[in-house]
C-alpha cells in the first residue's frame, strides 16, 4: 500500500535529500512552499500525513495548521521546525499535532514519526500477534499442568492480558486465542469438579472465597484503625476491572488479586455470602428472615445491610458502617453529595449495579445487543459508563481521602454459546447457568451436580433438591420451544455456573496517591 504525504516548508529545496529518502521507502511525497497552497491541496487530496514548518512567510505554521484542521480534522500533522520556543510547542500540542520535530532533522527521525503515526496499528498487530504465538505453547502447557487455584489464576490473567492486547489490533489470530480460552475453561471446569467439594469439607485448604472477604480483607484494616470504603461492583469481570484500572492508576496505589466466588456464581448466593461471612445454607438456618428462597418473588438482595450487621456482631466488631445501593445516575449523584459525611463512619459499603443491569439489558434488548455485540464492545460500554458517571468523581474523591478502598464483586459472567437440554418442574429456578430442583432430568456428564446441597453449603428448597451447574460456555435450555429459547439466549452474558470468568474475580485494595 502506498501512503501519500504533503510536506509544507518555504525552504523545501534544502530538504530534497529527505524527500528522496522517503520516496525510496515507498511514500508518495508532494511538496509546497506556503500555507495557502497547502490548504488548497488539502481541499483537493486526502493525505495520510502532513509535515509542516512553523516559520513561513504569509501564513505561519500554526495558522496553516488551524486551516488544515478545518478542511480535514483527522489527518495527522507533524510540526518540523527550528522553533524551540515553549509557547509554540504548547500551541502546537494544544492543536493536537501528531508529533513535534526540531530542525535539523535526519531522515530516520522522519521515518520514525511516520511509523508512529501511520503504521503504528499494523506494527503493533504484527508484534503482538508474534508475541502471542510464542506464548501460545507455554499457556497450553500451563492449562494442562495447572493443579492449584493459584496456577489457574495465572492462566486466566495471562489469557486476559492477550485478549486485551489483541483487541487493540487487526490480528486474525483472535480466533486462536478464543479457542485456547475455551479449552482453558473446559479444563477449569474439570478442576472445580475435582476440588470444590473438598474445599467445602476443608475450609482451611480452600482459596479465599466469598464468605472470607470481610474477615480477611476488611476487618484487618478496621482493626488497625483505618477507615475503609468497600465498593462492590455487581457482575464485574477481571477484564472489565483491567480497563477501569487504567483509568484510575494515576490516582491510587493498587494491590490486585483475584479470589474465587462460591457456587452458584449468582448474586443471591455469592453477595449474601460476602456480607454475612457465611455460606448460604448457614444464612438460611441462622437468619431465616434474611434469606429469600429461590421460588420467592421477593427481591433476593434486600437484606444486605442487616447481613453485614450480623457479621459484625458475630466477630464482636463495634465499628460503625453505612450501606448504599446505587442503581442509577441520580442515586450516584446523591451518594457523591453525601461523601463528606461518610468520614464519621468506620466502614462505608457501596453496591454498584450498572454492569449487572447492562448484562441483563443486553439479553433483553436488541438495541443494547447491537451496541455490545462482543467482548470488546461490552468492555467499551463498561469503560464509557465509568468515565461519564458520577462514579469516576467518587474515585477522584476517594483518591484524595484517607480511606483504604477495597473494590470487589460477587461474580463475573460469560458469553453462553452451547445449549444443554434439561427438564424440570414448574418450581425449578430460571437461571441459565445453574438449576436447583427436586425432579431435574439431565445428562450428568454435561454438568457439575451436587446431590447433597448441605455438603456444598447450599440450602435445600426441598428434601430431594439437586443443584446442577453449566460449565464453559454451556447454558441450560428446556425442550419445550427449544429452538426459540436457544436463539434468544445464545451469545448472551450469563452467570451462575462454572468458568474462570464467573469464578475468578477481582479483589482490589487501594489507597490514594494524593492523600
Amino acid at each position: 500500500m502506498s501512503y501519500r504525504l504533503l510536506w509544507i516548508d518555504d525552504e523545501i529545496d534544502l530538504l530534497k535529500a529527505h524527500v528522496l529518502f522517503l520516496q525510496h521507502k515507498g511514500y508518495e511525497v508532494e511538496t509546497v512552499t506556503n500555507g495557502y497552497d497547502a490548504i488548497e491541496r488539502c481541499g483537493e487530496t486526502d493525505y495520510d500525513l502532513i509535515l509542516l514548518d512553523e516559520n513561513m512567510p504569509g501564513l505561519s505554521g500554526l495558522e496553516t495548521l488551524a486551516r488544515i484542521k478545518e478542511v480535514n480534522a483527522t489527518v495527522p500533522v507533524v510540526m518540523v521546525t527550528k522553533s524551540e520556543e515553549e509557547h509554540i510547542m504548547d500551541q502546537a500540542i494544544g492543536s493536537q499535532i501528531a508529533d513535534y520535530l526540531i530542525k535539523p532533522v535526519n531522515p530516520t527521525q522522519i521515518l520514525l514519526s511516520l511509523k508512529k503515526n501511520i503504521h503504528q496499528r499494523e506494527i503493533v498487530t504484527e508484534v503482538t500477534q508474534s508475541a502471542y504465538q510464542q506464548d501460545f505453547g507455554k499457556i497450553g502447557m500451563q492449562i494442562n499442568d495447572s493443579l492449584t487455584i493459584e496456577e489457574w489464576i495465572e492462566v486466566y490473567k495471562r489469557l486476559t492480558y492477550w485478549e486485551l492486547q489483541l483487541a487493540e489490533t487487526d490480528s486474525g489470530i483472535k480466533e486462536m486465542l478464543a479457542m485456547q480460552r475455551d479449552e482453558a475453561d473446559k479444563e477449569f471446569g474439570k478442576f472445580i469438579r475435582r476440588h470444590y467439594m473438598r474445599w467445602m469439607d476443608h475450609p482451611e485448604e480452600r482459596p479465599i472465597m466469598s464468605p472470607d472477604i470481610f474477615k480477611r480483607r476488611i476487618f484487618p484494616h478496621l482493626d488497625k484503625g483505618e477507615k475503609v470504603f468497600l465498593l462492590v461492583i455487581d457482575n464485574l469481570r477481571y477484564d472489565q476491572w483491567r480497563i477501569i484500572s487504567n483509568e484510575i492508576s494515576s490516582l491510587f496505589n493498587i494491590e490486585e488479586e483475584l479470589y474465587c466466588s462460591i457456587l452458584p456464581t449468582a448474586t443471591q448466593y455469592a453477595r449474601n455470602a460476602i456480607f454475612s461471612g457465611l455460606m448460604p445454607q448457614i444464612i438460611s438456618k441462622m437468619f431465616p428472615d434474611l434469606w429469600v428462597d429461590e421460588d420467592s418473588e421477593e427481591g433476593k438482595n434486600l437484606n444486605e445491610a442487616p447481613l453485614i450487621k450480623t457479621q459484625f456482631e458475630r466477630y464482636r466488631k463495634r465499628y460503625t458502617f453505612t450501606y448504599h445501593k446505587i442503581n442509577d445516575s441520580q442515586a450516584a449523584e446523591k451518594l457523591l453529595q453525601q461523601f463528606p459525611s461518610f468520614s464519621k463512619y468506620d466502614l462505608n459499603v457501596v453496591v454498584l449495579n450498572f454492569i449487572d443491569m447492562l448484562s441483563h439489558a443486553r439479553t433483553e434488548s436488541r438495541m443494547v445487543r447491537e451496541l455490545a455485540p462482543g467482548e470488546a464492545a461490552y468492555r467499551s460500554i463498561t469503560l464509557s459508563w465509568f468515565r461519564h458517571s458520577a462514579i469516576a468523581d467518587l474515585f477522584r474523591s476517594l483518591s484524595a481521602s484517607d480511606y483504604r478502598v477495597v473494590l470487589t464483586t460477587d461474580h463475573g459472567s460469560i458469553a453462553t454459546i452451547n445449549p444443554i437440554r434439561v427438564i424440570g418442574d414448574r418450581n425449578t429456578n430460571t437461571n441459565l447457568r445453574y438449576k436447583v430442583g427436586k425432579s431435574l432430568s439431565y445428562n450428568p456428564k454435561e454438568v457439575f451436580e451436587i446431590k447433597n446441597p448441605s455438603q456444598a453449603g447450599l440450602p435445600s428448597p426441598n428434601l430431594s433438591s439437586t443443584y446442577i451447574f453449566a460449565t464453559g460456555k454451556d447454558f441450560f435450555a428446556y425442550p419445550n420451544n427449544y429452538n426459540h429459547y436457544v436463539q434468544y439466549y445464545k451469545d448472551t452474558f450469563q452467570h451462575g455456573g462454572i468458568s474462570m470468568e464467573e469464578m475468578l474475580i477481582p479483589l482490589i485494595t487501594m489507597q490514594g496517591k494524593k492523600r
